[in-house]
């Protein structure tokens, strides 16, 4: 196992990857192929983390997305990081500032399921304590498939950095189920490799609820718990956010 010190940067890596807190795809880790509605608006106040034996990081910030072109969604995230390791104050710093483009090239009525492209860069965040210094980019694939009141949807890609001992891919899949008129709950497996600066892969397993306050706003809560490497890489971690959409 990788030293505290080391597993505590390994914590803000992990957390900078899969923090895309990224509808059906927020609160999960996991996204869906469906780009927000044509000239429509997505926005989350969000606050994430992830706690393990390094200690906890997190982030809270606002994830814009704009439906520009009917099967084409552009969308910024601006974040504020935070980490605490076990025997230390509480640092805040900036994170990595993201930029994405979701297109959605192949539909359900004539393909059978949905299918997007999503990616996603990651802008360096300097000298910060609480985000990655080196740029990144994102390269997934996102499929979804609808039947009656259940859908699923998951997919995953790569993350190639301008450091290639932080290069990393992900996977994920989600079952989700219309409840009730106004919620909606998931079930998400997701899977993170591990990277050649010695972070070690995991494997988690996480809950999800949407609940509609209005038409046009939402409540989003996720939780997860790792079932490979947990001690090292994910103990728990946690998703909240209140969507807006217009």
């Amino acid at each position: 196992m990788p030293p505290l010190s080391t597993r505590a940067a390994l914590l803000v890596l992990f957390l900078s990857m899969l923090a895309r807190p990224a509808a059906a795809g927020p609160p999960f880790i996991s996204d869906d192929p469906e780009p927000t509605d044509y000239r429509h608006f997505e926005i989350y106040a969000f606050n994430s983390g992830t706690t393990n034996s390094g200690g906890t990081a997190g982030q809270a910030g606002i994830d814009f997305n704009y439906g520009a072109l009917p099967d084409l969604q552009v969308t910024v995230v601006v974040p504020a990081g935070f980490q605490r390791p076990p025997d230390g104050a509480v640092q805040f710093g900036s994170s990595n500032i993201q930029f994405a483009a979701k297109y959605r090239f192949l539909h359900q009525d004539s393909f059978g399921v949905d299918v997007s492209f999503f990616p996603r860069l990651f802008m360096p965040a300097g000298q910060s304590p609480t985000g990655s210094s080196n740029a990144s980019v994102l390269l997934p694939l996102w499929l979804q498939k609808d039947w009656a009141k259940w859908s699923m949807f998951g997919g995953g890609g790569c993350s190639i950095s301008t450091d290639s001992a932080q290069d990393a891919c992900q996977a994920g899949a989600v079952l989700n189920r219309q409840v009730l008129p106004d919620l909606q709950i998931g079930l998400e497996v997701a899977w993170q490799s591990g990277t050649a600066a010695g972070a070690v892969p995991s494997t988690a397993i996480g809950i999800g609820v949407r609940y509609d306050l209005t038409d046009h706003a939402h409540l989003l809560a996720y939780v997860n718990r790792g079932v490979q490497n947990a001690d090292a890489v994910n103990d728990f971690s946690w998703y909240a956010a209140m969507q807006f959409t217009f």
